[in-house]
């Protein structure tokens, strides 16, 4: 008779028979950059997240790089936009500063930029309009030259969150013909559109006036077709975008692909979270643990979440493994 309470029997069994690791060193942790001096602004749906100015940027990552987290990724919060994004590739854009300013204190850490027109053009969309419709094969030179900008101030790495066609491809053709062949591509390959970015919207100030932004949550099929389009353009390490309700694309990719495979586990998670254990419903701890866990096993090797921080010292004191 198998006996699988033989096993189970103390924690020093139970943790040598373990076999998914949270791991601090693949962590990422998001940051919102926003102009102006002095700015430490609450994000009142996510409670214990900032947007920072690049003055007081200090506060959040030396808790970071104390961790042992490898990396941030930085969303840029422009004081002016417009329609055509023009501060996204401008050389002193605010998420270029940013860039330059982590580079120069925080050179250990890796610094990997969100490429996306939404933050910074007035209509809150990913691209180029025109009336109601997205100009796809318009936007890509614009990405373009955010890509290259952000490389030049020293990122080092691109993730594109757009949703445009094509744009690894173009993104790649112009970090190499601009000597950056050496900058990998994260790309958020299976983004769907979601209820749970709403209050990333909110804290990246990028909340479309119009439409939206169309990755049908039912199409597991048409997400693994999306990865696959972006690992033959030739991105590095592809994304799964939210976590929870698509841990089942998390898993297909994994056995699919042999890319690093990242998930993002998005502000409207976290927000659940910290509501729920604010009125005492859950065990906040355990659930963030078990979020991570599921995130890894599911098959992800890096893990962006706005729990990176609360995550690393869970670890650290013990608490989770």
């Amino acid at each position: 008779m198998q006996r699988f309470r033989r096993l189970r029997r103390n924690e020093t069994i139970r943790g040598m028979m373990r076999e998914t690791r949270v791991c601090r060193e693949d962590m990422i942790y998001p940051i919102f950059v926003i102009e102006g001096e002095n700015i430490a602004n609450p994000v009142d749906s996510m409670p214990g997240v900032c947007q920072y100015s690049i003055d007081r940027l200090d506060e959040i990552l030396e808790k970071v790089e104390k961790s042992g987290i490898s990396g941030v990724l930085l969303f840029g919060i422009p004081a002016h936009k417009d329609e055509r994004g023009s501060q996204a590739y401008a050389p002193g854009g605010i998420t270029q500063r940013a860039v330059r300013w982590i580079k120069a204190h925080y050179p250990g850490l890796v610094c990997i930029v969100d490429v996306c027109l939404c933050e910074y053009t007035s209509h809150g969309h990913c691209g180029l309009v025109q009336g109601d419709c997205i100009l796809n094969d318009e936007t890509l030179p614009l990405l373009c030259q955010m890509s290259v900008s952000l490389a030049r101030a020293g990122a080092d790495m691109i993730a594109p969150s757009d949703m445009m066609d094509g744009h690894v491809a173009a993104i790649r053709e112009a970090l190499d013909e601009s000597g950056f062949a050496q900058i990998p591509i994260m790309a958020y390959s299976a983004k769907f559109a979601s209820a749970y970015y709403g209050p990333f919207r909110e804290a990246a100030h990028s909340a479309p006036g119009f439409g939206d932004r169309k990755m049908d949550p039912a199409n597991g099929k048409e997400a693994i077709r999306e990865i696959e389009t972006d690992i033959e353009e030739g991105a590095d390490i592809v994304m799964v975008k939210p976590a929870l309700a698509y841990l089942d694309v998390l898993k297909e990719a994994s056995l699919t692909f042999r890319l690093p495979l990242a998930v993002y586990n998005v502000s409207g998670e976290y927000a659940m979270v910290k509501a729920a254990a604010k009125m005492g419903w859950i065990d906040e701890e355990r659930i963030i643990g078990e979020m991570a866990v599921g995130a890894y096993r599911a098959g992800a090797q890096i893990y962006i979440t706005y729990f990176a921080e609360e995550i690393a010292k869970m670890m650290e004191e013990g608490r989770i493994g």
